[in-house]
């Protein structure tokens, strides 16, 4: 569960279900948070936030107890009155038109819940997660912003080299072609969408629920649970619509181990709702940052013709900053599918 308002006090999240005596400390979340966080470089919102989080229960000597772990960050650098002007105002692509009409009443000072600071919460949890998929590896990074695309890149890129990137790409050379642009279009008041592509290995085969609890289907929701989603798309995605069956196949070899594998992976490493055992392969597409500062029109509350432009502080592309998201919720899905199949096999163990 998370809690909080983009400009209130905190945003945090409280995580039940971990089981105890898993080391984690404060250090642990925050170096996930730190990718996070705002003001990082000049293709990034100006908003200037340490992030710093605080456990305040459920960890007892440096180890989980299997209680629930609350964890929060503080808001340190907020501006509510930016928002001032706008709060009888529906700014286009924004939830506020919305959250008014099915609360009645909302916080406008910076959307909010709907904030995508609220994604604090996801990565902190996320990074409990991680320190429960021993094994397993996964790594996100921007694939393109707009018309600006990486060229394809075998297995998974290293850390180091998607950190050195203001953008996250790993590719230097795109890299450097994509910040410039992301620089005009802030220059300009504009903004700009990309496409996140995350790899996981690790995970062994068995992982997710047949039909409707499908692995697919279950990190598509946590997905398009993100602000700013619009895509999803696993393995072949919509290219896969393009090729025949007998080249869309993968087809299975046993490897010089003895294991089974196969020689594509078009399925993106799932097979009926579950893991294969080969490399977990999916895109996140986010559209531009609804926050512009161009003057464009809107409604007021009263359904009067009005002008709005952009106050506050935002990133002209949210792609850069959603890839440690994208990871997070790709390790709460996992945590969940690795739970649930351990959890059948004990029975299974029992029933033996």
């Amino acid at each position: 569960m998370s809690f909080g308002e983009s400009h209130g006090p905190a945003i945090g999240c409280i995580i039940d279900g971990c089981p105890g005596g898993i080391p984690l400390s404060e250090s642990d979340i925050q170096t996930e948070l730190t990718r996070r966080r705002p003001g990082q470089s000049a293709v990034t919102t100006s908003r200037r936030e340490d992030d710093k989080c605080k456990i305040l229960s459920g960890v007892y000597q440096g180890k989980t107890l299997g209680t629930p772990i609350c964890v929060i960050v503080e808001n340190t650098d907020q501006h509510p009155q930016d928002y001032d002007a706008m709060a009888s105002l529906w700014r286009p692509s924004h939830a506020d038109y919305t959250y008014d009409i099915k609360y009645g009443h909302r916080d406008p000072r910076g959307g909010g819940r709907s904030s995508a600071r609220e994604t604090i919460a996801r990565v902190a949890a996320g990074a409990v997660a991680k320190k429960c998929l021993k094994g397993v590896i996964i790594r996100a990074w921007v694939e393109s912003i707009n018309t600006l695309t990486t060229p394809y890149i075998e297995g998974l890129p290293s850390l180091e080299a998607i950190e050195a990137s203001p953008v996250r790409c790993p590719d230097p050379e795109v890299s450097a072609h994509m910040a410039e642009f992301v620089k005009k279009a802030k220059s300009q008041g504009d903004s700009l969408g990309g496409v996140i592509r995350c790899r996981i290995t690790g995970v062994p085969v068995g992982w997710g629920e047949p039909i409707f609890d499908r692995l697919q289907a279950d990190f598509a929701k946590a997905m398009f649970s993100l602000p700013a989603v619009k895509g999803f798309e696993i393995g072949s995605g919509f290219a896969g619509t393009r090729m025949m069956g007998s080249t869309h196949n993968d087809v299975f070899y046993k490897d010089e181990n003895g294991l089974v594998r196969t020689r594509t992976n078009n399925a993106g490493g799932v097979l009926g709702g579950i893991s294969s055992g080969e490399t977990i392969d999916f895109k996140v597409g986010f559209k531009p940052t609804a926050t512009i500062l161009k003057e464009q029109d809107t409604l007021d509350k009263n359904l009067n013709p009005a002008k709005v432009s952009g106050r506050g502080r935002h990133d002209p592309c949210v792609a850069t900053r959603a890839v440690p998201i994208v990871e997070a919720m790709a390790a709460l899905v996992l945590i969940n599918a690795k739970m649930k199949q351990d959890a059948r096999k004990a029975l299974q163990s029992n029933g033996d």
